[in-house]
C-alpha cells in the first residue's frame, strides 16, 4: 500500500508543523480501529507526504526518507473519569492558562490568536473541586465529512491538546506530542455543544501522560485517548 497525503496549514500546531493530534488523525485513518500513533518529527505542511506499509500491521508516512510517523493497532488502555458537565466546561475555560502567553498561539486546536471559528478553540481549564481539565466545544460545519459527522483527523485534534494541559496544570512547561492512543468509539456530531476534558496520569523523566475524552452533553463518551508528551531537555 503507498498513498500520499497532505496536512495543509490551516491544521498547524507550531506554526511551521502540523498539529500533533490531526497529523496523529490522518495516519491512524490507515489503520482499522483504534490506533497507537508515534510521531519521530515535526510533521510538515503542505507537501506531499508518502504512507506506506512498514510491517507488523503498521504504516508509516514519510517525508522523503525520513519517517514522520507511525502508527499501529492498538487497544486503548484507560479508565475514564466521568464526564464534567456542560456548564462545568463553560466555567473551567475562563481559567484556561494561556489566553495570554501562549507559546504557540496560532495552534489549531488551543490558540487564543486564530481568527474566530477558524481553530477549534479548546481553552481547557481546571474544573472546580477535581483534577480534570475541561472546555467546551461547538464543531463548525466546515470540520464534517460526508457523512455530516466531524472527520475522524479533527476528533483526534481535539484530543490532543487538552492532554498537554492536564500533564502541565498549574506549570507550563515546554513539551511535544510523542505519542497519541486513541478510540473513537461513536460518530460526533456537529451542530451541538460537546465537552472535551483531560486528566494527568503521571510522569516517567522527561515523559509526560495525559488522558482525554469527548463526551456529549449527557456525559456519553464518543471518543477517548491516551497521550505521551516528552519536555523539552534543560
Amino acid at each position: 500500500m503507498k498513498k500520499t497525503v497532505t496536512i495543509p496549514s490551516r491544521f498547524n500546531g507550531p506554526p511551521e508543523s502540523g498539529n500533533g493530534g490531526y497529523s496523529c488523525g490522518v495516519l491512524a485513518s490507515f489503520i482499522d480501529g483504534p490506533a497507537r500513533v508515534r510521531l519521530h518529527v515535526p510533521p510538515p505542511l503542505d507537501r506531499p507526504l508518502l504512507v506506506r506499509n512498514i510491517g507488523q500491521g503498521g504504516v508509516g508516512m514519510f517525508d522523503g526518507d525520513d519517517l514522520v510517523g507511525s502508527a499501529f493497532p492498538v487497544q486503548v488502555a484507560l479508565e475514564l473519569p466521568r464526564a464534567p458537565g456542560l456548564e462545568q466546561a463553560e466555567n473551567a475555560a475562563t481559567r484556561f492558562p494561556c489566553y495570554e502567553n501562549h507559546v504557540f498561539p496560532t495552534c489549531f486546536v488551543c490558540g487564543p490568536g486564530r481568527p474566530a471559528h477558524d481553530g477549534l478553540e479548546l481553552f481547557p481549564g481546571l474544573v472546580e473541586g477535581r483534577e480534570v481539565l475541561a472546555s467546551p466545544w461547538e464543531p463548525t460545519p466546515d470540520l464534517l465529512g460526508e457523512d455530516d459527522y466531524v472527520r475522524p483527523e479533527i476528533v483526534w485534534s481535539a484530543l490532543d491538546c487538552p492532554g498537554y494541559f492536564a500533564c502541565m496544570m498549574n506549570e507550563i512547561r515546554p513539551a511535544v506530542l510523542g505519542e497519541l492512543q486513541a478510540k473513537l468509539s461513536s460518530p460526533v456530531p456537529a451542530g451541538r455543544t460537546l465537552v472535551v476534558y483531560a486528566w494527568p496520569l503521571g510522569e516517567d523523566g522527561r515523559k509526560l501522560y495525559a488522558g482525554s475524552a469527548v463526551a456529549d452533553a449527557d456525559g456519553r463518551i464518543l471518543a477517548h485517548a491516551r497521550s505521551t508528551w516528552i519536555l523539552f531537555k534543560a
